[in-house]
This record gives structure tokens, C-alpha cells and sequence, in this order.
């Protein structure tokens, strides 16, 4: 592993901090260990909360790694599922619960792996969010406008999708982006002890709580799919190869710094 430490808290409870820095960007090297990660502990049945955190200042889980974007689209599971919608769906899935400790850039890519997490807590003064694809002339195919409609509601879906604005950890808390959004100083705490708290509890109860909340909520399978093949087909019109070169003239002019801190902002000005 080399973007992702997995760390045992106690027997039952796990860390997972991913650092792929400086701006943590999600490649097809991502995904692939990634996926090795939920392996891993999914093989450890002690395991029943698994916290996921990143050591990488400013952000958390960001978009896609466009040097690596070929290989992204091309990655599949031994079933031929494509990689990306595979890892999403075996998080969801996953025998532990999952906790996401959000400090800094939740973009794209990132967003949908985040979503995908079972509980999502923000620092209210470090935690972004934004689903950039529709301004860079592409669709959100990784499950952010599945996951998105049904946790948001149709409009505000449609607001956060259609306007790939960034999005404060308060904002999301109120659209149920989010399950909560905690001052920064007590995010540790608070995570360290909800962790700890489900894991006193027994696991069979706890996942079958996950199972029977898992059907009702979440969206089917062949709509991911659906999502990732309509994804894929929309990196081929001429929107996307169009904003290519301006957004590379962005970044030239204006710095990958700070494009990537205020990208929500730099979307429309790339336009």
C-alpha cells in the first residue's frame, strides 16, 4: 500500500487514513488499493467499525486523477463490473460499519467513494463539497447523482449537480449531504466515541440494522451501472474535449494550488 495506512484502534475498530498528496486526487492506482483495503478487513470478521480519515492538509477525498483517467475507465472486477462501481458497492455493503471523518476537499470521484461510506461526519470549517463533472462537460457516472437524488431530494440534486458549485459542511448538513457537520476541534472526539459506541454493540444486530436500512435506501445496482456506462459515454463528446484545453490554460495561469482550493469557483470561470 502506498496511499492508503490501515491502523488497529482496538481489536473491533480500524483507521484508514489515505494520503495522496498534495491535492489527494483519485487514481485508478486509488481505486485498485483501495479495493485491496475492503478486502483486507472484510476478512477480519473482529472487525466491525472502520474509520476512514485523510493525512493529506486541506483535503480529503478529491476528484479524478486525469493523468490516470483512461486507466479509470477501463478498470473492471473479476465479474467485469467496472472497478469503480464495484469498491462503491462493496463499501456499502461491507460487513463493518463505515465512518468517514471529513476534513477538507470531498470532490468528484472523491464524493462518490465518500457517499458511499455509511456515516459521514464534516469539519464544519475545513469539509467541501462538490460533483464538478456537468462544468467540465461531463456526467457524474461513480453513483453522485444516484446517491445524491435520494439523499438530497430531486431539486437540490439538481442544484448541486447542474451548478458543480463547492458546497460548505453546514450546506451539506442541511441537504443530507452529510449526516452531520461538527466543529473541527471536537470532530475526533466525536467520531472516536460514535465508533466506539457501535462497537460495543453486537455485531450481528449492528449489520443487520445496516442490511435491513441498506434496502430501503439505497439505489439498485443496474442504475450505477447505467450511471457509469452514460459516464463513460459522455467523456467522448465535444464538451468534454472542448473545456480540456481551458481548463489546462487554468491551471497554467492561475496555479494547481489554488484552482484545486477554490474549484468550485474556477468551474465557471473555465466556461
Amino acid at each position: 500500500m502506498t496511499q492508503f495506512d490501515i491502523q488497529a484502534v482496538t481489536p473491533k475498530i480500524r483507521r484508514v487514513t489515505f494520503a495522496n498528496p498534495p491535492v489527494n486526487v483519485v487514481g485508478a492506482d486509488t481505486v485498485a488499493e483501495l479495493s485491496e483495503v475492503v478486502d483486507e478487513l472484510g476478512r477480519d470478521e473482529q472487525i466491525q467499525v472502520v474509520i476512514f480519515d485523510s493525512a493529506t492538509p486541506g483535503y480529503f477525498f478529491n476528484h479524478a486523477d486525469l493523468n490516470q483517467f483512461a486507466e479509470l475507465l477501463t478498470q473492471t472486477a473479476a465479474d467485469s463490473t467496472p472497478l469503480f462501481i464495484d469498491l462503491t458497492q462493496r463499501l456499502t455493503h461491507a460487513p463493518f460499519i463505515t465512518i468517514a471523518a471529513i476534513r477538507g476537499r470531498t470532490r468528484g470521484g472523491g464524493d462518490e467513494l465518500t457517499l458511499a461510506f455509511d456515516l459521514r461526519y464534516a469539519s464544519r470549517e475545513h469539509a467541501i463539497f462538490c460533483q464538478p463533472e456537468v462544468a467540465t462537460g461531463v456526467l457524474p457516472g461513480g453513483g453522485g447523482a444516484d446517491r445524491l437524488s435520494l439523499l438530497l431530494g430531486r431539486d437540490r440534486a439538481l442544484e448541486a449537480i447542474l451548478t458543480s458549485h463547492d458546497f460548505d459542511a453546514d450546506r451539506a448538513e442541511r441537504y443530507g449531504w452529510v449526516t452531520r457537520a461538527i466543529p473541527d476541534a471536537d470532530l475526533d472526539e466525536f467520531v472516536d466515541d460514535t465508533a466506539a459506541r457501535i462497537a460495543a454493540f453486537d455485531k450481528a444486530a449492528v449489520l443487520g440494522a445496516k442490511a435491513l436500512i441498506n434496502r430501503a435506501t439505497l439505489p439498485p445496482e443496474a442504475h450505477l451501472r447505467a450511471s457509469w456506462a452514460a459516464f463513460t459515454t459522455s467523456v467522448t463528446w465535444p464538451g468534454f474535449q472542448a473545456r480540456g484545453p481551458q481548463f489546462a490554460k487554468l491551471f497554467a495561469e492561475v496555479g494547481v494550488e489554488e484552482v484545486e482550493r477554490n474549484l468550485g469557483h474556477y468551474l465557471g470561470a473555465a466556461t
